[in-house]
């Protein structure tokens, strides 16, 4: 993975919300609309993680945000088709006890 994979976070005007910026060297080319579209479907299919919005938005929309994080494709950028900087927004305090909750309530209940 060395050299792959670069972020960058930026935390907010408020308490617990972060910017996280995502730098993708990919061994194979992709146009950054199926990138994209493969993070919607994600996000329909796999409860709570990820979210995807195209609206425009300020970290203030994402505080007590129960996703692990928000991908925001407006902000994102694709270099070439082997190089995406992806942008996603999180709750750093509230995102997080809700992933703890989704594998506490289950163990919870295992026989």
């Amino acid at each position: 993975m060395s050299r792959k994979l670069t972020d960058m976070t930026f935390h907010s005007p408020t308490s617990s919300v972060v910017g996280v910026g995502l730098t993708c060297h990919l061994r194979k080319s992709y146009k950054y609309d199926g990138i994209k579209e493969a993070v919607k479907q994600s996000s329909d299919t796999q409860k709570g993680h990820p979210g995807y919005t195209e609206d425009e938005i300020v970290s203030y929309d994402f505080n007590s945000d129960t996703h692990s994080f928000t991908l925001n494709p407006g902000v994102g950028i694709a270099f070439h088709l082997h190089t995406v900087k992806l942008t996603s927004w999180y709750d750093n305090e509230f995102g997080y006890r809700k992933r703890v909750v989704d594998i506490m309530v289950p163990q919870a209940f295992k026989e």
